[in-house]
């Protein structure tokens, strides 16, 4: 049953309704931090809307599990290590300096540092993780990269069928693999299906994003290095966008964030908002127009 109000599944809104009036415990932390946020007033009054519903939805599942430093995730795991450049929001990509200073403290699975691995004795570590979480799949390679066999993304695409209570968020720079690869794999709901798209000379990713049977499809615009005037959302469940952080980081300007956080408003479609990066991501900070945006996919993060 729908809530004809939102839009929206009515045991959602009844959820989000109950977390947020409820003044007790893990929910009554979860609304003074939303208060401080700033994002929506503090009661029902005037009355809730879709917006305000993906950000408490996001809140909650923060409150529940954090075991990674990325905002939009919970953990993450890598049963593959190591990439190589396609394009330019490469340049200075955080898992190769990752890897290197890993390789450098002497921890065996990078011990080929920044070059592609696979790590088999990585796949048994979703069963034991009991407690259902967002996973990045893969924050240090890229799944669907050339190099890995198709029979080993099986195996691991058996791990996430298995792993029910989980929601994978699996990203790639390589969706035209993805879709190739995509009859021989199996799309259990909870598998999240994502691509990289930095400027406009790789907005065609998204082409290839839409013909895979993931039951989301989301982009990840980060590092964003230009404005993407083409972007259209048709087929697109969630928007995160990012500035470059890190050494050398290239400046984000504020009317390209502005156009796609629009764009998705116009659409209906989550928008999450990482960072502003540059050189001290934690000084420029998450705040766009006055307030965070957390906004996630609603139909699986209840």
């Amino acid at each position: 049953m729908y809530d004809g109000r939102y839009g929206l599944p009515a045991d959602i809104v009844a959820i989000s309704r109950d977390w947020y009036n409820d003044s007790n415990g893990a929910d009554g932390r979860l609304r003074d931090e939303h208060s401080q946020c700033g994002n929506f007033p503090d009661s029902f009054n005037p009355p809730l809307t879709t917006t305000n519903i993906f950000s408490i939805l996001s809140l909650r599942r923060k409150l529940v599990a954090q075991d990674s430093t990325i905002e939009w995730t919970d953990a993450t795991w890598n049963p593959v290590t190591g990439c190589t450049k396609v394009s330019a929001g490469c340049k200075f990509c955080y898992a190769e300096r990752m890897a290197k200073r890993l390789q450098a403290m002497g921890k065996p699975q990078y011990a080929a540092g920044f070059q592609l691995t696979l790590q088999p004795h990585a796949l048994k570590l979703p069963y034991k993780w009991v407690k259902p979480r967002f996973i990045f799949v893969n924050s240090m390679s890229d799944l669907f990269h050339r190099d890995v066999p198709l029979d080993y993304i099986r195996q691991v695409f058996k791990v996430m069928n298995d792993c029910a209570q989980h929601q994978f968020q699996v990203l790639t720079k390589r969706p035209e693999r993805v879709a190739e690869c995509a009859d021989s794999l199996e799309w259990t709901p909870n598998i999240w299906m994502g691509t990289s798209v930095e400027d406009e000379r790789v907005v065609g990713r998204i082409d290839h994003l839409r013909s895979v049977p993931a039951q989301v499809r989301f982009l990840s615009i980060e590092p964003l290095i230009g404005p993407l005037p083409t972007l259209l959302l048709d087929g697109i469940d969630w928007v995160i966008v990012g500035g470059e952080s890190g050494p050398g980081a290239r400046p984000m300007a504020e009317d390209w964030v502005i156009a796609i956080q629009e764009m998705c408003m116009e659409s209906g479609v989550p928008f999450f908002f990482k960072q502003w990066g540059g050189q001290n991501k934690k000084k420029t900070g998450r705040l766009l127009l006055g307030r965070t945006w957390d906004e996630m996919p609603v139909q699986l993060t209840y």
